[in-house]
């Protein structure tokens, strides 16, 4: 049986065929189109991916379900978190390694970093459930120490 892909590959595959595509259209329409566009279509693609998620959840979605996908984001080291907090209508963590950050700038993308990946997040919980709803107020993406999830369920 085959392991399923980790989100971190995903990632890497996606953002081969992306920079070509973004180089282009920086190159006819200017950096903050080319941007716009980009951010417009992954936080569909998030929303879209998210729903499928949703749906395949055999009791419904909750937050322990969303926790409970978090392997496939931290799959080959991908990400070191750290958990604050845990319960039924909490989960807080923080992410002190991420190789999302790391190989967006080796593959010289660290200044859309936060397109292709952090952008996600917050339209992936509105695409999975949305009564879950997550505020970050600094990701390593853009220079700091550490991203600070902090996820809430409101019933």
């Amino acid at each position: 049986m085959t392991q399923p892909m980790g989100i971190l590959e995903r990632r890497r595959i996606e953002a081969e065929i992306l920079k070509p595509v973004y180089e282009e259209m920086v190159a006819r329409f200017g950096e903050a189109a080319a941007q716009e566009a980009l951010n417009a279509a992954i936080t569909r693609a998030a929303m879209t991916a998210a729903a499928g998620f949703a749906k395949a959840e055999p009791n419904g979605t909750s937050l322990q379900s969303f926790a409970d996908l978090m392997p496939l984001w931290q799959k080959d080291d991908a990400l070191r978190m750290e958990v604050q907090r845990q319960d039924a209508t909490h989960y807080d963590f923080n992410v002190t390694r991420c190789r999302y950050a790391e190989m967006y700038r080796e593959m010289g993308l660290g200044a859309i970093g936060h397109l292709l990946s952090c952008n996600r997040d917050g339209a992936f919980c509105e695409g999975y459930d949305p009564k879950l709803k997550m505020t970050r107020t600094q990701t390593i993406m853009q220079g700091a120490s550490h991203c600070d999830f902090r996820y809430t369920y409101e019933e």
